[in-house]
């Protein structure tokens, strides 16, 4: 089983994310083994494991260390983060993730479907074994419903060249910061932190996760589509509007609106001046100074947590860094 290059650097996180992964593919109890062989390979695709990780670091700080408890929850996490990932490449017929065949792809939509709700399953029957409190499994539900407003937000305003920044925002702070900032706060919480320190360290996540995603959209203005593991500008041809293009529309809709009114049957030619005029106006690097100021945020606020006798804070702020000034 091999984990994401970038843990090579953290001996002891790389075993905690290789025994999540463990728990993650024991608890499958599936009849079905078209069900059960697309999740373990999406479980194995390749995924940096950066919410678990999140989870277990935060929960260091904690009074009541209960290995097998943490990395259940670990394991809870990710399935939650792998369910969301395969009903998005449902919902956008995306063919590739990680420059991998999805699991839609490959095993068909109605496997993919089930694979999905199988890990919601999952996910809950951890988090019911585990979590001290019903106050966890609340957070995670409340965290499911933000997920799918930002979802559901996102899907509103498909090819809607009205869309504002702060819509943008509002729906990437359910879609991906959400889990961030529950990985976060969770791990915490069920370690025996106070509610004040789960919140502090929810919103830690939360600003992580919405560098994270504005730096992911950024990619498909910015990379090659081998660098990016699906075509360029696909979310632009789905009518995803991100913030490069936001930027830009605010500097030059004359130009822009029209292109996009070509919505998914956009040529090549037509792609290509989408993304001049938003090399033209700036949009990746006004994008990137947000994603900065975000990132900025969570390391000023990851500073001010308590020393650890075996280095969490610092190894927070290292991966924090690595994932936030990342190219792929």
């Amino acid at each position: 089983m091999t984990l994401h290059s970038m843990w090579d650097a953290f001996p002891i996180l790389q075993k905690d994310l290789t025994k999540t992964l463990d728990i993650m593919e024991n608890s499958l109890h599936i009849q079905n083994k078209d069900v059960e062989q697309a999740i373990i390979e999406m479980i194995h695709a390749g995924g940096k494991l950066l919410r678990p990780a999140y989870q277990i670091l935060f929960a260091q700080f904690g009074t009541e260390k209960d290995e097998n408890k943490i990395l259940a929850m670990a394991a809870a996490i990710e399935m939650l983060h792998t369910a969301t990932l395969i009903h998005d490449d449902i919902v956008d017929d995306s063919d590739l993730r990680r420059s991998l065949p999805t699991v839609r792809a490959k095993f068909g939509n109605a496997t993919a479907v089930y694979a999905g709700d199988y890990l919601f399953v999952a996910c809950f029957r951890i988090m019911a074994d585990y979590a001290t409190s019903m106050k966890s499994l609340q957070m995670n539900s409340r965290s499911m419903e933000k997920i799918l407003a930002g979802e559901l937000g996102q899907m509103d305003k498909h090819y809607y060249a009205e869309v504002t920044i702060e819509d943008y925002l509002n729906n990437i702070s359910g879609k991906t910061a959400e889990l961030f900032a529950l990985s976060c706060s969770i791990g915490t919480f069920e370690s025996g932190s106070t509610k004040l320190f789960a919140k502090k360290a929810g919103e830690i996540g939360h600003n992580i996760g919405m560098a994270f995603q504005i730096l992911d959209d950024i990619l498909d203005y910015s990379q090659d589509s081998q660098a990016i593991g699906k075509p360029v500008l696909e979310d632009v041809r789905q009518g995803i509007y991100s913030l490069p293009l936001l930027y830009a529309l605010e500097q030059d809709s004359s130009q822009l609106k029209p292109l996009l009114a070509k919505k998914e049957h956009m040529t090549p030619d037509e792609a290509q001046a989408v993304l001049q005029i938003v090399e033209e106006t700036q949009g990746v690097e006004k994008a990137q100074q947000l994603a900065s100021d975000y990132t900025n945020k969570a390391l000023k606020d990851i500073q001010k947590l308590p020393n650890h006798p075996e280095g969490i804070k610092e190894t927070l702020l290292q991966i924090t860094k690595l994932i936030l000034h990342r190219e792929n």
